[in-house]
């Protein structure tokens, strides 16, 4: 977070002294990245809190909620940077490609650098991977204006500048949405998308004999590695509840990773109807 924030004011001045679209573009996705790092740092310390009457999952949610954040500020700062493009492209304003291209080749190893801390970080976290790619997406910006200041330094082209903050633009908008989708479902309690419901009751029917139905399932996440189930289990009236709730979690665990269930047995039928 600090290495992004510092250098992102020496991308600021340089943007301001070049006249540069591409760095001025880097150095607000820089920003951004300075806040979605420090969101996932507060994100990480709230996680350890043990839990309470009041949060009575912990504050594990909330790295979710980073992420959530983290996906709209990719999407919002697209859209700045299509905004910038167009007005650019139709009024180009004077750029020097010296300071712009000594500038963003700093730039471009002090992403690099950032790059390589988080990638070695649990790339299964969405918080994780929500500032990964923010970084990701500065080493674009910088690789942008590295080609748009070459370009400008050579031939004086001054609207490769704009075009290249475009296509990393168009790159971004893939990742934001894609993360933003992700988070809005495991926030909305929706089934994690690889796991397919109708096919979890018939498996659990096929592996489990005295399982005779399947109702009231429900899959969600609290987090991406923390999935959560509740489910009513039909069994024959002969037959242990005991070892078949045993039996049912042990499946769960070993199929589908799923340490965390409540399992409700029933023998006469279900108490509540309609089943959904």
């Amino acid at each position: 977070m600090l290495l992004i924030a510092g250098f992102m004011l020496v991308e600021v001045a340089g943007a301001l002294l070049s006249g540069s679209l591409a760095l001025l573009a880097d150095a607000g996705h820089m920003l951004t990245d300075a806040a979605a790092l420090a969101l996932a740092w507060t994100a990480f310390r709230l996680s350890r809190r043990p839990t309470d009457h009041a949060k009575t999952y912990g504050y594990y949610r909330f790295e979710v909620v980073a992420a959530f954040i983290n996906g709209l500020a990719l999407l919002i700062l697209v859209g700045w940077i299509l905004w910038e493009a167009v007005e650019r492209l139709i009024t180009p304003p004077p750029v020097l490609g010296g300071p712009m291209l000594a500038v963003a080749i700093v730039g471009l190893l002090v992403n690099l650098v950032a790059f390589r801390m988080l990638h070695g970080a649990d790339q299964d976290n969405l918080n994780i991977r929500a500032a990964l790619w923010h970084v990701i997406g500065d080493i674009l910006g910088s690789i942008a204006a590295i080609i748009a200041g070459l370009v400008i330094v050579l031939t004086g082209w001054t609207p490769i500048d704009p075009i290249l903050s475009l296509l990393v633009a168009m790159l971004l908008v893939r990742a934001g949405w894609s993360l933003t989708k992700r988070t809005l479902n495991i926030l909305m309690e929706g089934a994690p998308e690889h796991l397919d419901l109708d096919e979890l009751r018939d498996k659990l029917i096929q592996a489990i004999p005295q399982v005779t139905g399947v109702h009231h399932l429900h899959v969600w996440l609290l987090t991406i590695e923390r999935p959560m189930l509740t489910v009513h289990i039909e069994i024959n009236s002969k037959d242990n509840a005991d070892d078949t709730l045993i039996r049912i979690k042990r499946f769960l665990s070993d199929h589908y990773g799923i340490t965390h269930s409540t399992i409700q047995i029933e023998r006469e039928g279900c108490a509540d109807h309609p089943h959904d």
